[in-house]
C-alpha cells in the first residue's frame, strides 16, 4: 500500500493521466481504492458509483470525513447510472470488468462513454487470465460454479486486454496505453477468503445438500492454498473520440 492507504496499483494506474481539478467518476466503488486515490490526487470532484449498499457506506466511512464538498456517493446500476451526458473528466474502473457478464460489459461501456466528455479519459485496471495450472483458479471454478448454479451465468470472467480494448473501442475509446501493474499477483488469504465468501453467500441460496458441499470446498480449497503469486494485473487507458 503507498501514502494513505492508496494501493500502488491505483498510484501506478493515475501517474500519467490529468486528475488535479477533473471531475471523476470511479466506476464501482467497491471500498474506494480509487476514489481514495483520485481525492488524493486532487480531483475537483468524484462520483463513486456502486450498487451495492455496503461498499457505498464503506466509501463514506473511509474518505468522506473532511472530503464531503469533493466527494459524491452514488448508489446505481452501472448500467444506467443518473449522471449527466457529457460531464465527466476522467472515469476508473479497478477490478470492475472481472465481474462482468460480457452482456453487462457491453452496455457499461456504453454508459461510460455517455457520461464522459467528449476527449474524456477512461482508466480500465484488471485481471489477465490466470494460468490454468494455478490453485487459484480452482478457487474462481468453484466461485462460478456457485454462481451459475443460483443465477444461471458466471461470477467472474477474465477478460484478455485485447478483448477490452475492442469492447470499449466498439463506444468509441481509443487506447493510449498498455502497461503491466503486477506480475505476478500476490493473492494473499485475505483475497481467497473474500472469493470463499462469495461462494459461501451463494451456498447460502442452494439446498443443504448441494450449498453445504460448495462451501465446505471453497473453505479448504482457501486453506489449502494459503497465499498465491500467479497471473498479471494490467491497466489500459483510453481516450474518447470526438
Amino acid at each position: 500500500m503507498s501514502v494513505d492507504g492508496v494501493p500502488e496499483t491505483v498510484t501506478a494506474a493515475l501517474a500519467d493521466r490529468q486528475v488535479e481539478g477533473r471531475v471523476c467518476l470511479e466506476a464501482g466503488a467497491g471500498v474506494g481504492n480509487t476514489t481514495a486515490g483520485l481525492l488524493a490526487a486532487g480531483a475537483e470532484r468524484v462520483y463513486a458509483v456502486t450498487n451495492d449498499a455496503d461498499h457505498a457506506a464503506a466509501v463514506r466511512d473511509r474518505v468522506g470525513d473532511g472530503t464531503a464538498d469533493r466527494l459524491a456517493v452514488v448508489e446505481a446500476d452501472l448500467r444506467a447510472t443518473p449522471l449527466a451526458t457529457d460531464s465527466v473528466d476522467l472515469v476508473t474502473a479497478h477490478g470492475l470488468c472481472n465481474v462482468l457478464a460480457p452482456t453487462d460489459l457491453d452496455a457499461v461501456a456504453a454508459e461510460l462513454a455517455r457520461v464522459a466528455k467528449p476527449g474524456g479519459g477512461l482508466v480500465v485496471d484488471d485481471y489477465a487470465v490466470p494460468p490454468a495450472d494455478a490453485a487459484v483458479t480452482r478457487l474462481f471454478a468453484l466461485e462460478n460454479a456457485a454462481a451459475r448454479a443460483v443465477d444461471g451465468r458466471p461470477a467472474l470472467t477474465f477478460y484478455p486486454p485485447a478483448v477490452l480494448a475492442a469492447v470499449f473501442a466498439d463506444h468509441g475509446w481509443t487506447v493510449e496505453r498498455n502497461e503491466t501493474l503486477l506480475d505476478p499477483v500476490p493473492w494473499t488469504a485475505a483475497h481467497l477468503d473474500a472469493h470463499a465468501g462469495v461462494v459461501r453467500a451463494y451456498a447460502a441460496g442452494l439446498p443443504d445438500s448441494l450449498g453445504e458441499p460448495l462451501a465446505a470446498m471453497a473453505d479448504d480449497l482457501v486453506s489449502a492454498i494459503g497465499s498465491e503469486r500467479t497471473g498479471r494485473m494490467y491497466s489500459l487507458a483510453f481516450r474518447l473520440d470526438g
